[in-house]
């Protein structure tokens, strides 16, 4: 602890920041299937936010009851009420499922008509840009970071790599607009990151953090969901039968935990790439295994995958950066 009571931020070691990003890289994969799933579903549904809502809903549910079973969960909600309570943990703090609902939402809004290629480009400009700027700032818990080259370089080679795996998709103007929601998804990514690891040095419990961020994000979407009923009715599609369509929110509860853990060990900017490395390889895997009538990989998606992972392993190796002053909390915008 500092001498104001502000605990220093972790150091961020070489086996530290690489076992993060191997984590982080495997959570991206699952958040590339998670990306099939709900744009499949809100396909089925013929309304994206419904999906959204039923892929939420559901991870909350499970969560409602994994937290409070669990000794860990209800030191963690303890710990929580304690910190909003002293101060160390802003309200605003808690709100990063916002942007989470916000991505499942134009998931199943976009995929349908993008294919998970072009949201994952679209997503990756946003987020990447947006990573260097939190970590500078000092919002995530690792306090504020400072733009290294090999973080750069990392950064700009992501962007690079994901527009060469997807470069033959983005002729359609329709589809590059539709494509500003993932866009916009992206950049709020990075701060949902960055705050949802406070929530989890808060809390001392990264399924505590998973559960605050699962209910805000579906507080959001049924909010969303009733004024769209209200305007434009309920939606058209049925609810499927296949079970697999609704794993979503299982999954969407694995990446956000493994994410407010740690994030504290790589940085905003780092996990952010990481993720991308593994949405990337996850995207392709899928488009390989299970191809879909616009997804048919090319020798240069393969090879913009691989330069991903050159990309983040590039990120990773260099020396760590050092923090720039405390990690105390930043001021309440």
């Amino acid at each position: 602890m500092t001498a104001t009571g502000t605990a220093a931020p972790p150091t961020l070691s070489p086996a530290r920041r690489i076992a993060g990003t191997g984590l982080a890289t495997a959570s991206g994969v699952a958040v590339a299937v998670q990306s099939r799933i709900n744009g499949e579903l809100g396909v089925r549904l013929a309304d994206g936010i419904a999906a959204a809502v039923v892929s939420f809903g559901l991870g909350l549910l499970v969560l409602l009851v994994l937290v409070p079973a669990t000794p860990g969960g209800r030191r963690g909600l303890a710990a929580l009420r304690a910190a909003l309570r002293d101060g160390s943990l802003r309200p605003w703090q808690c709100l990063g499922g916002v942007c989470g609902a916000f991505l499942v939402a134009t998931q199943g809004l976009t995929i349908g008509t993008l294919g998970v290629a072009v949201f994952t480009v679209a997503v990756v400009a946003g987020q990447t840009g947006s990573s260097l700027l939190v970590d500078r700032a000092g919002i995530g818990p690792t306090g504020r970071q400072p733009v290294t080259p090999n973080r750069l370089v990392g950064a700009v080679l992501t962007v690079l790599a994901v527009l060469l795996a997807v470069g033959d998709r983005l002729g359609d103007p329709g589809a590059l607009a539709l494509a500003l929601l993932p866009l916009a998804a992206g950049v709020g990514i990075a701060w949902q990151q960055a705050v949802n690891g406070r929530v989890r040095g808060a809390a001392g419990s990264a399924v505590t953090a998973t559960l605050v961020n699962f209910t805000v994000g579906t507080v959001a979407l049924l909010v969303t969901f009733a004024v769209e009923v209200a305007v434009r009715g309920r939606p058209a599609g049925g609810f499927p039968t296949e079970p697999w369509l609704y794993l979503g929110g299982p999954i969407g509860i694995v990446f956000i935990a493994l994410a407010a853990a740690i994030v504290r060990f790589t940085g905003v900017l780092l996990l952010g790439l990481a993720t991308i490395a593994g949405q990337v390889v996850g995207a392709v895997l899928l488009d390989l295994l299970l191809p879909t009538a616009a997804s048919h990989p090319t020798p240069t998606t393969l090879l913009g995958a691989g330069l991903t992972l050159v990309a983040v392993l590039v990120a990773a190796v260099g020396p760590p950066p050092r923090p720039v002053g405390r990690a105390a909390p930043p001021p309440s915008p």
